[in-house]
């Protein structure tokens, strides 16, 4: 490991015990910093209403950390919406904003036009699908922004199990991100947890970034914010444990493509040979190919986007 990213260690990686919410909240009413939460869900009915329900009752009512709470709703096919509102958020179907720009089907999609239905000064980004939700992995990642200036991006650091086995949760991330970020970011070697889907950042940063729109979107945005404000400038922060529906392999294969892809256009800009990924199930006659695209569209940074000029005008 590089010494910086040693030192780097040492000043920016912290645990959500480290700031008291009384810090907190004196600290976000000095500086009058506005904080969204955001949760991009898909066929999330199980699980949304819950984590809506705690961030309403611990981070709005008894601390009030967070003053805007939306679910973008990228076309759920159960009740997600339904669940969520009646919980207490504000639900926005991704296809509502920006329709000028056709949507496509993708996570880093629902977090790029989430920039337009938001208004904090620093946005949280946190996973539908969390079960045994804590309000720490809001207040531990906002926290650093509301107390350290310097400080514009935060990730959130945990342990996954996958199912009853501690630690072997995270399988894109020790198999395709670690490597890549290794060998080719060196100093974002330090982040435990590089693609994990609980991060914030202040919206001055996120409007600059392009936003690839898949399962890249997490690899994509920690490469540029580090190339856009350099390592001092990021965080981590220990929240504990997460627990989360897991894909199965095959899923996990066309995520480590889409983060692959977004490695590489990163590293060389370049054209992809073939941006397809052909899997094999096992068919009525034997292994049976099948194919899928991987993602090969970015968003461009939203302030560029006329409409998002246009508001902060307005």
């Amino acid at each position: 490991m590089l010494e910086e990213v040693e030192r780097w260690l040492s000043r920016r990686s912290w645990s959500v015990a480290d700031r008291s919410p009384e810090r907190l909240v004196a600290a976000k009413r000095a500086s009058g910093t506005s904080v969204s939460v955001v949760l991009p869900a898909l066929d999330e009915e199980a699980t949304v209403g819950g984590i809506v329900e705690v961030i309403r009752r611990e981070l709005m009512a008894r601390t009030p950390l967070v003053d805007e709470l939306v679910v973008i709703d990228s076309g759920s096919g159960d009740r997600t919406a339904e669940v969520a509102r009646k919980a207490g958020a504000r639900v926005v179907h991704r296809d509502e904003i920006l329709p000028r720009v056709p949507a496509v089907p993708g996570k880093g999609e629902v977090l790029w036009r989430s920039l337009l239905a938001t208004r904090g000064d620093v946005v949280a980004f946190v996973d539908a699908d969390l079960r045994e939700f804590s309000a720490d992995f809001v207040s531990g990642i906002v926290g650093p922004l509301l107390t350290d200036p310097d400080v514009h991006f935060v990730k959130a650091m945990y342990d996954r199990p996958l199912g009853s086995a501690a630690g072997q949760g995270g399988r894109v991330t020790e198999l395709m991100a670690r490597p890549l970020l290794n060998m080719h970011w060196p100093q974002l070697a330090g982040f435990v947890q590089p693609l994990g889907g609980e991060y914030a950042a202040r919206r001055s940063l996120l409007e600059r970034l392009p936003f690839p729109v898949g399962y890249g979107v997490e690899l994509g945005l920690l490469v540029d914010a580090l190339h856009t404000v350099g390592l001092d400038a990021l965080a981590q922060v220990d929240v504990g444990v997460r627990k989360h529906r897991h894909q199965d392999g095959q899923a996990l294969g066309r995520m480590a493509a889409a983060i692959y892809r977004t490695a590489q256009l990163r590293l060389a800009r370049g054209h992809l040979v073939r941006p397809e990924l052909t899997q094999f199930v096992r068919g009525e006659h034997g292994f049976e190919p099948r194919t899928y695209p991987v993602d090969t569209e970015e968003r461009p940074p939203m302030s560029d986007i006329a409409e998002y000029a246009h508001r902060r005008v307005a």
